[in-house]
């Protein structure tokens, strides 16, 4: 009895979830493809395949390289930024530090998820038009992005803290900060920093596209050469964003093993 009533429950979800998959299919306007062509199709592929290794570096400041430890740079002051103002956020987002006043974990919440809804293009543009285009607007996209989501995972670590230390501690005398920083942070440390290390591979990707809207990086030349069909340009790029996230990616891996 109990197993037929699992595989009712499995062959709903699966129709619910084909139905889904349907609808949004049917849904999507495909007029697009009536201007598809295979010989530009092929120009484009032909292309990405000589990439013009000349845009690396020229000393100019507008190369390849220059452009890529730009927009790392940016990545890596948003997710600071992100970080440091994600701290205080999550203890006030966390529902264990708030037990007796429930409302100010809920309004925390509530601030993480108004925070996070907005997209880091769209952080771009306004901040674009608040402290002008550049890459400080991009680095401050990421990092109010990144208070949202990071407030939100460090709200639940915290949350997921064992309880027995900082009860003993309270047992024997130890106030509210005491347990904190003695008790809770010791246990959430480690996760905090491999969460920031995720977000900061994840800045490094955003970067990238905030170049579209005058937030700095290599989004702008990119776009730049897509708009000139400039192939083998949007190539050398395309190759040096990968290589840069997959040299983080392994960086950013042996420093999670030493936290372990």
């Amino acid at each position: 009895m109990i197993k037929e009533k699992s595989n009712i429950k499995t062959i709903l979800a699966v129709v619910v979830a084909l139905a889904i998959v349907i609808y949004s299919a049917i849904g999507i306007d495909y007029s697009g493809l009536s201007t598809f062509s295979t010989a530009m199709a092929k120009d484009v592929f032909v292309g990405l395949l000589k990439p013009d290794w000349s845009f690396v570096y020229d000393g100019s400041g507008e190369d390849l390289l220059s452009l890529l430890l730009l927009t790392i740079e940016i990545a890596f002051l948003g997710t600071c930024i992100g970080v440091i103002l994600a701290f205080p956020v999550s203890l006030l987002s966390a529902r264990k530090l708030w037990n007796s006043l429930p409302i100010v974990s809920k309004i925390g919440k509530i601030f993480c998820d108004i925070l996070r809804a907005v997209p880091e293009l769209v952080y771009a543009i306004i901040f674009v038009k608040v402290v002008g285009p550049g890459p400080f607007a991009g680095a401050l996209a990421i990092g109010v992005h990144q208070i949202g989501m990071l407030g939100k995972l460090f709200a639940e670590e915290m949350e997921n803290t064992d309880d027995k230390v900082a009860e003993s501690m309270n047992s024997v005398g130890a106030g509210f900060w005491q347990t904190l920083f003695y008790a809770r942070f010791p246990q959430v440390m480690p996760l905090y920093s491999s969460l920031a290390l995720n977000y900061f591979e994840i800045a490094v990707r955003s970067a990238v596209t905030l170049g579209l809207v005058g937030a700095g990086g290599i989004g702008a030349p990119l776009v730049f050469a897509i708009q000139a069909r400039n192939w083998s340009t949007v190539s050398i790029i395309l190759l040096g964003v990968i290589i840069t996230v997959f040299l983080i990616d392994i960086m950013a891996g042996i420093i999670r093993k030493r936290l372990r």
